[in-house]
């Protein structure tokens, strides 16, 4: 029986719209900084990648407004058709010679004279299916088989086939957004415990199995062991850390940037970020994105409908986790692994989706119920 909401704020978060627009400001600064020479090297035009990031600006923009202005509820809609159409696009990512290879891993399709990362979509639409899906079954989730096994299967074969690329990270991702949004969705601990030891011996397994997955954890435990190796890029890293101080060399003075650090612009952004500006500015991103993740959490929690709740706290999460291991990776507290930065590193998909991701949030946020009332499930 649903009971309906008596009070409701139409006013959107600012303050969460405000920290994104900033970020991805101070990225898009950074992008130039850091890319300046390899632009110039690659593509004899020193403004090649940043030129490309402002029209993925824009259109991360335009989809953002746009996400804003739609009924949170239009995406229910597009759970099922969304979630076929990533299976649909990993398994042609899948075909040999259908996708991109960059660095070994094949992530992306090719669309005109831009390539399009899947799994960034993928991780979308995950977070879309399984709120629809969740709030449907929320009269029975503590049968573990009723509600459990189609969306267990379903994200397996998903899993399975973003490990194919390979990409690990991201299959991280999206099994930890799926089991915290189980978790809030009030689905039993014990069920979802058992599903953690479940998948704990296979991810340790799928570590173990890779040589270079092992090497990389061992470079983490000792990247001086192997400095121009296995350890070098991570160690460039803290060499940017470290140069930086509190308050940098100066934009556009670093010195990793000058072909030490590899792909300054995309992963390790933050790196370059540190030593130009230093540990302030470093302080003021992790801010942004505590604020964010704070903002969006408090949407879920007072949204007025159960779907609104699971959708905002399965793209928070998304956009919490991204942050938290790209930041990690960088400053040496997790192993090396190839995730971007969300809202700063260079790159299209990463950027429209969190933008999209931004815009479903302020939609959700124009509705919220006061304290006190009653959400409603659907």
């Amino acid at each position: 029986m649903t009971t309906k909401v008596r009070k409701v704020h139409r006013t959107s978060d600012n303050v969460l719209l405000y920290a994104a627009l900033i970020l991805v400001c101070v990225g898009t600064v950074m992008i130039y900084s850091s890319s300046v020479l390899i632009a110039a090297d690659r593509f004899g035009d020193e403004y090649h990648f940043l030129k490309k990031q402002i029209v993925f600006v824009v259109i991360g923009l335009l989809a953002m407004i746009a996400a804003s202005r739609f009924p949170y509820h239009f995406w229910k809609r597009l759970a099922y058709p969304g979630i076929i159409l990533s299976c649909a696009l990993l398994v042609i990512l899948a075909v040999p010679g259908a996708g991109s290879t960059v660095g070994g891993a094949t992530r992306w399709l090719k669309v005109g004279p831009f390539s399009f990362q899947v799994s960034e979509a993928v991780k979308v639409a995950v977070v879309i299916f399984m709120a629809h899906y969740l709030t449907k079954k929320a009269d029975h989730l503590k049968e573990f088989f009723r509600v459990f096994m189609v969306p267990l299967v379903l994200i397996s074969l998903i899993v399975a086939f973003i490990l194919l690329q390979p990409d690990f990270g991201t299959a991280v991702i999206i099994t930890a957004t799926v089991l915290i949004m189980f978790f809030v969705a009030g689905g039993r601990v014990m069920h979802l415990a058992g599903l953690t030891a479940t998948i704990a011996p296979v991810a340790v397994f799928l570590l173990v199995r890779e040589s270079y997955r092992v090497q990389r954890i061992m470079a983490f435990r000792s990247p001086w062991d192997d400095p121009s190796e296995k350890g070098y890029q991570i160690i460039q890293s803290f060499i940017s850390f470290g140069s930086g101080g509190a308050f940098g060399v100066g934009l556009g003075n670093s010195m990793q940037k000058l072909f030490y650090l590899p792909e300054p612009h995309t992963d390790f952004i933050l790196a370059v970020l540190a030593e130009e500006v230093g540990f302030i500015a470093v302080a003021l991103v992790i801010l942004l994105f505590a604020v964010l993740v704070v903002r969006g959490f408090m949407i879920a929690f007072r949204s007025d409908t159960l779907f609104g709740t699971l959708l905002a706290s399965g793209l928070t999460t998304l956009l919490a986790l991204q942050g938290f291991l790209n930041m990690a990776v960088v400053m040496g507290l997790l192993p090396t692994k190839g995730l971007a930065l969300p809202f700063m590193s260079y790159g299209g998909t990463s950027l429209i989706m969190s933008m999209v991701s931004i815009g479903i949030l302020i939609n959700i946020s124009s509705r919220l119920r006061n304290d006190g009332d009653t959400r409603e499930k659907a």
